[in-house]
């Protein structure tokens, strides 16, 4: 019995050492296709998916848009003198304001043909995004506009007073807690909020008119953010052309007449992200729930602020 066990223990070992060797092989491997898409292709398609943020992309199993990581690709595409033209696949509801002005920009410094392909969702500071192409197709059912920004926050203190739960406010700056869950807010700290949301607002919508060229009457009639099916926003002037993935390809086919040959561009999955992931998860729900009710990025004492 216990020289089976052995020979057991020797086998489990063995199959783990080759998966790791895999591993290992493929990031070696990785090191020699990094640079593929430079030999082939004329057109980039760069995944614009979940949530926009600065950098990083969320918690381990939460789906983000790094403006970071998105900005090497377009950069990437845009150094590449075969690369003609950039299709970015948008399925997003938006994300940080911020994050996604400096991918509108990075777009707009761009020498190629670009066209904003959105499939499900392309709302808030995705179509921001958006708005900064040549072209825009979207599907006839997917969502888009909702060209606002949103600024939200668990408000506590009436949960803590119910409990017998005192906050003890020490601050330096008259401002220096404004919007913390732990207190009711004033109504002079609502109106500060509230002028900067417009602010961010303002520069928002602007910039969309700016980019798709449009009137003031058509202005008026997105300004309140409201949501819009792509029919309903191809009649708004916000969208194109309703379609597909075949229908981006064929604006870059027709305006550069060329026969489009599709390369992504995506962040490189190296052995160390591969080898990081796998052992973050053994260890991920061990101390995921662990106060993550009290300390949870939502109930910190800042506000949250997207597009």
């Amino acid at each position: 019995m216990k020289k089976q066990k052995t020979r057991w223990g020797f086998i489990i070992l063995v199959v783990v050492f080759l998966i790791l060797l895999g591993f290992i092989f493929a990031g070696f491997i990785s090191l020699f296709t990094s640079d593929i898409e430079n030999f082939g292709g004329n057109t980039a398609l760069i995944p614009i998916k979940g949530v926009i943020v600065s950098d990083g992309a969320g918690d381990l199993f939460e789906a983000g848009a790094s403006s970071t990581e998105i900005i090497k690709l377009i950069k990437k595409a845009d150094s590449n003198p075969n690369i003609k033209a950039i299709i970015f696949e948008i399925n997003s509801p938006g994300g940080t304001p911020v994050a996604s002005e400096e991918i509108t920009n990075a777009i707009k410094r761009t020498n190629k043909t670009t066209v904003a392909w959105i499939r499900e969702v392309g709302a808030s500071g995705a179509y921001w995004i958006a708005s900064a192409t040549d072209h825009i197709v979207a599907s006839r059912m997917s969502l888009t506009g909702s060209i606002g920004v949103l600024a939200s926050y668990l408000e506590l203190a009436g949960f803590l007073e119910d409990h017998n739960v005192t906050y003890r406010r020490l601050v330096a700056g008259k401002y220096k807690d404004i919007g913390s869950p732990f207190k009711e807010i004033t109504s002079s700290e609502e109106l500060l909020l509230q002028k900067s949301i417009n602010q961010l607002h303002d520069y928002f919508i602007d910039d969309v008119v700016k980019n798709r060229k449009l009137t003031q009457q058509q202005k008026l009639r997105i300004s309140d953010a409201l949501f819009y099916t792509g029919a309903e926003a191809k009649e708004l002037g916000l969208v194109d052309v309703l379609g597909s993935k075949e229908e981006a390809i064929r604006l870059i086919e027709d305006k550069l007449d060329i026969t489009v040959n599709l390369v992504e561009y995506k962040k490189e999955k190296t052995i160390f992200d591969a080898l990081s992931r796998i052992f973050s998860e053994q260890s991920f729900f061990v101390g995921k729930g662990i106060g993550s009710a009290i300390l949870s990025k939502r109930l910190s004492n800042e506000i949250s602020i997207t597009t």
